[in-house]
């Protein structure tokens, strides 16, 4: 049997631990009720939605370099939010949930865009913090 790599286990260990970070911010700005809620429940929650994303691909993906993940990502939720123009009864009842409106979405924004690509971003640039926070404290 072959021993995984130890810097893929440290770094899988990191994404889970940045995973315990982002998902209650997630939920905390769709559930958000204070001023300007509305724009902070839909947009900002879509810069922690593709963070979210990005993470968990690099989780099964360690191998993948962040641009990719961050594109492939990207890529994935602009399907989905084109998505949301469709409204035929199966989706319609995934999203009547809180999980399907929060992992699917309920309506199509332009505006989504720019934060998915901030979003994006962002997870790009943590999975590339994540992986040299690895590789320098394996040299240690």
């Amino acid at each position: 049997m072959m021993r995984q790599d130890p810097n893929q286990d440290r770094f899988r260990r990191d994404v889970v631990l940045s995973l315990l970070l982002i998902v209650p911010l997630g939920f905390a700005s769709k559930l958000y009720k204070g001023p300007s809620a509305s724009w902070f429940n839909d947009s900002v929650g879509g810069l922690f939605y593709e963070i979210f994303w990005c993470l968990v691909v690099s989780f099964f993906c360690t191998g993948a370099r962040e641009v990719f993940i961050a594109l492939w990502v990207f890529g994935v939720t602009c399907f989905l939010e084109f998505l949301q123009l469709w409204h035929p009864q199966f989706l319609e009842f995934i999203r009547s949930t809180f999980m399907g409106r929060t992992l699917i979405g309920h309506s199509f924004h332009w505006m989504d865009f720019p934060y998915y690509i901030m979003g994006s971003f962002i997870g790009g640039i943590w999975i590339r913090l994540l992986k040299r926070r690895v590789r320098h404290r394996s040299r240690l």
